[in-house]
């Protein structure tokens, strides 16, 4: 495997890191808990953050269908920690496994949307398998963010 692809799972996985020590040692209630309206929960943020992982990388880049039904990530809830773990640890696998079979090349290999109707941010039908990529990283990272935020908002509520 070239080093970018090394690079990219490493630091993939520091990002799902974040996320697993942001919900370790939490009760189910504390992970279907909202700190606002319009705010996620950290099961959520762990579901959708995987599904739109498998989807950049997956469905996008490496042109894998996975018949991802992104609405249904934000209504997830009764997740303990050891099922969002066990999330964490299929999506950090599914990544090494699909980036393995990748090169240099492929990064700029034009690929289309699947559904792009369902994703609220964009216009474009299609994007080069490295800015899938990208964006599967830069997305998570925002996330990690969400969650590391949540987790403080829980410990400091009264």
């Amino acid at each position: 495997m070239h080093t970018f692809f090394t690079d990219f799972l490493e630091r993939l996985e520091v990002l799902h890191d974040d996320f697993r020590n942001a919900i370790a040692g939490l009760p189910s209630e504390a992970l279907d808990w909202s700190p606002g309206a319009e705010m996620n929960t950290m099961t959520v943020l762990v579901v959708h953050t995987c599904g739109a992982e498998r989807y950049w990388i997956g469905d996008v880049a490496a042109q894998l269908p996975s018949d991802r039904v992104r609405a249904d990530e934000f209504k997830a809830r009764g997740f303990d920690e050891a099922a969002l773990v066990k999330k964490l640890d299929e999506a950090s696998a599914f990544a090494r496994q699909t980036l393995a079979t990748f090169t240099l090349d492929d990064l700029a290999a034009l690929r289309p949307l699947p559904n792009p109707k369902n994703l609220p941010t964009t216009t474009q039908t299609s994007f080069t398998a490295g800015w899938a990529l990208l964006h599967a990283l830069e997305h998570t990272a925002q996330h990690s963010g969400h969650i590391q935020l949540t987790r403080q908002l829980w410990d400091q509520r009264p």
